[in-house]
């Protein structure tokens, strides 16, 4: 499992869920639009603090951004 891949793709389909833009999300949880966009591409490694912030501002748990999907079909 490729951890990067699965919190990018997690968090591009947890975003999309609320109807949210890259921009827009990026203003709820107080980071840059390129920040997030480079998370959602696999092109970032990410802090523990951030991915607290990010999961606050989709208002999920924070282990839900780490479920790959694909293990479990």
């Amino acid at each position: 499992m490729d951890i990067v891949k699965v919190f990018g793709k997690n968090l591009k389909k947890y975003r999309l869920a609320l109807g949210l833009s890259q921009e827009k999300f990026a203003e709820k949880c107080g980071l840059h639009r390129t920040y997030i966009s480079t998370v959602e591409r696999f092109q970032r490694n990410i802090s523990i603090e951030n991915v607290q912030r990010i999961a606050d501002a989709l208002g999920i748990e924070a282990y839900q951004l780490f479920i790959d999907d694909q293990q479990n079909q």
